[in-house]
């Protein structure tokens, strides 16, 4: 019975196989072709970095400032009412700087690289940053990272508990962020956790201390 499959023939030339019959494209070349990357679709992180720097810096600055704002407070004035009005004044008006000083940011970003196309044809409209997104994200994120200390601090009571209460919802907080940025930036996770988590206690902390000190210099 005549065999219906594709003949091959053997070059003695070279090394090579090549099938009579058959289109140009092996499926062997294919599946190089898909392994080198020439039909896969990378993740791009680069795409995310707009927002997600945003986001994260948001999230980031909500947590450390309202816990640090009532924090300092409850060491002059020791009333879970002085304390979660501080962080509320903290929260509403951080998330209108985080948002108005990303919108600056970006729409100047976006001007220089804007102006920089004129001179550059090689670079792509999409490449730009929307000032829109930056803000959005980074009120949206401040606002959602600054709710925890502030809820945890309204419904504990004794003052020793609740700056404890404060410290430990910021500090998984800030890991949870941190943790969340490094997955989606494509960047380590335990380094990018390691690194806010610090950073906050360092600013929880100063704040404290400053505010523990101003108290003690005027008898507050």
């Amino acid at each position: 019975m005549e065999d219906s499959h594709v003949h091959v023939v053997v070059d003695d030339d070279s090394s090579s196989m090549k099938p009579t019959g058959a289109s140009s494209a092996s499926p062997v070349a294919t599946v190089l072709d898909l392994e080198a990357g020439g039909g896969s679709s990378e993740t791009d992180y680069g795409s995310r970095a707009n927002w997600l720097r945003a986001a994260v810096l948001g999230a980031t600055d909500g947590l450390v400032s309202v816990a640090s704002l009532m924090i300092g407070v409850g060491a002059v004035d020791q009333t879970s009412k002085v304390m979660v009005i501080s962080g509320l004044a903290g929260l509403i008006a951080g998330a209108c700087s985080m948002a108005i000083g990303e919108y600056v940011s970006v729409c100047t970003q976006y001007d220089i690289q804007k102006a920089q196309m004129v001179r550059d044809v090689d670079d792509r409209m999409e490449n730009l940053p929307s000032a829109v997104e930056a803000a959005g994200a980074s009120a949206l994120a401040f606002s959602l990272g600054g709710l925890s200390p502030l809820l945890v601090g309204g419904f504990i009571k004794p003052h020793v508990a609740r700056v404890v209460a404060v410290c430990a919802v910021t500090s998984l907080g800030l890991g949870g962020f941190g943790v969340a940025g490094g997955l989606l930036g494509g960047t380590p996770v335990k380094k990018s956790a390691i690194r806010v988590i610090i950073g906050g206690w360092l600013a929880m902390l100063i704040t404290y201390g400053v505010l523990w000190l101003f108290g003690l210099a005027f008898n507050f």
